[in-house]
């Protein structure tokens, strides 16, 4: 923010060759957190441009199949190697792979999808191959992308890559989601971080059933406004270099079921999971069972790009679990209920799954559930709920409880109809006191844990 962000504005737009300043800036960007792998982020670069020309040369369908197989193969075993070799070597017992995990890179499981996606967009006929090797570069290692996605393919943004411009409005809507997206990661989730921290940190004996709960909703905000904030950056960033990024949350907890929960959250990697695994593996169009089957499988891989963990998995399966029931019957009993109720069991439904994305194991998950349905061993003398519920915890609650809804866009779309002006007065004034706090904010606390960098 105070160094490399206007620093690499001014270099990039004093450059006559932009996407090379682009490309360099964002090799510092990924150096400054990573700099051992940046050579790894190189010949990932290097060898998909390679297999991108192989695919483009296929002769006959089988060879192309084999071809894209093995491109795509490639890309999985790096993953698979730096994320998933310890998480093996303990179930199997290897010890010295088990105590001397690799070290995992930022952002691998987003910039290997990125791969993934240049390479199958390419082999359908849905993008031309890239003969440049700089932007192809650039396409996987965008510093606004690299480490937090959103996921974007390359079919809709190849162009742009070559082609783009940007307007002086387009650049001040940019700064103005970089700035909503500060002020949702600086103001909301980091300040939750911190209970959520001390929450679910507690033993079982010292947990109880309401500070539990306290505990849960917290997180259910703070891993909301974490990863929406760092979206909203990301798009925001991308408006200001000329690039379009795709939309990545649209207000998930107002959703009446967990398969409009799937369309509203992570939409890039949920899109992504849909057109590149679950449709090819035959959607729903091979019988209910097969259906069923292929959810499972589509949310049990979700798991697993989230985390080489037991726990990840169970998440998995359980919202595939979920989901193939409202395919069987859900969907049907939740339109026929009252709608709050619907929105409730939502919820509810996933706050409970996000135990398990923050607890460190299963075991850490049991006693926490228990807990949460008063069956814990805390006694109610122990860390009640007020102990963590300071003013300014208080204050970010209230806010991300409404901020989760469209009642400002609602209110600033109300407005637009009758005072344009005032409404995108409104609009920027909140965005600039956003930037401002979360300027603040970053500038005093050395405290600002990232969720997904682990992923």
């Amino acid at each position: 923010m105070f160094y490399f962000l206007p620093t690499f504005l001014i270099l990039y737009y004093l450059s006559s060759a932009r996407n090379l300043a682009l490309l360099v800036g964002s090799l510092f960007f990924y150096a400054w957190g990573e700099p051992v792998f940046v050579t790894l982020l190189l010949i990932l670069i290097l060898a998909n441009y390679s297999f991108g020309l192989w695919l483009s040369a296929k002769r006959d369908r089988k060879g192309g199949s084999l071809r894209m197989a093995l491109a795509v193969a490639f890309n999985l075993l790096i993953l698979a190697w730096f994320k998933y070799a310890g998480f093996l070597a303990a179930q199997f017992g290897i010890a010295s792979l088990d105590a001397n995990p690799p070290h995992l890179p930022l952002g691998i499981s987003f910039f290997t999808f990125h791969a993934i996606s240049y390479l199958i967009d390419i082999n359908r006929g849905d993008a031309r191959v890239e003969r440049n090797p700089l932007q192809l570069g650039l396409y996987i290692s965008m510093f606004p992308q690299l480490v937090a996605g959103p996921i974007v393919r390359y079919k809709n943004i190849f162009r742009e890559l070559s082609d783009r411009a940007v307007s002086l409005e387009r650049f001040a809507l940019g700064i103005r989601l970089f700035a909503i997206g500060l002020g949702q990661k600086v103001l909301i989730a980091d300040v939750l971080a911190s209970i959520v921290d001390q929450v679910f940190g507690l033993p079982a004996s010292e947990l109880i059933a309401s500070t539990a709960w306290l505990g849960l909703v917290s997180y259910t905000l703070q891993i909301y406004f974490d990863f929406s904030g760092y979206s909203n950056m990301a798009i925001g960033l991308a408006h200001m270099l000329g690039f379009t990024f795709p939309e990545n949350f649209n207000f998930p907890y107002i959703s009446q079921s967990i398969s409009e929960f799937w369309r509203r959250w992570h939409i890039s990697l949920s899109s992504w999971f849909r057109d590149y695994v679950y449709i090819p593996l035959g959607g729903d169009r091979r019988g209910r069972i097969r259906t069923y089957v292929n959810l499972w499988t589509v949310f049990l891989l979700c798991g697993l790009w989230h985390g080489a963990s037991w726990n990840f998995i169970v998440w998995g399966a359980y919202h595939g679990t979920l989901l193939a029931w409202e395919r069987k019957a859900g969907q049907a009993f939740l339109q026929s209920i009252w709608r709050p109720l619907a929105h409730a069991y939502t919820l509810i439904a996933v706050a409970l799954g996000w135990v398990l994305f923050r607890c460190t194991s299963l075991d850490h998950a049991a006693y926490f559930y228990k807990t949460l349905l008063g069956l814990g061993t805390g006694t109610n003398d122990m860390n009640p709920p007020d102990r963590f519920l300071s003013h300014g915890v208080i204050l970010a609650l209230t806010v991300g409880a409404v901020c989760s809804t469209p009642a400002l866009a609602t209110v600033e779309r109300w407005l637009a109809t009758r005072r344009p002006y005032l409404a995108t007065s409104m609009g920027s004034a909140l965005a600039m006191v956003c930037l401002a706090l979360a300027a603040l904010g970053v500038a005093n606390s050395s405290y600002s844990p990232f969720i997904y960098f682990r992923f």
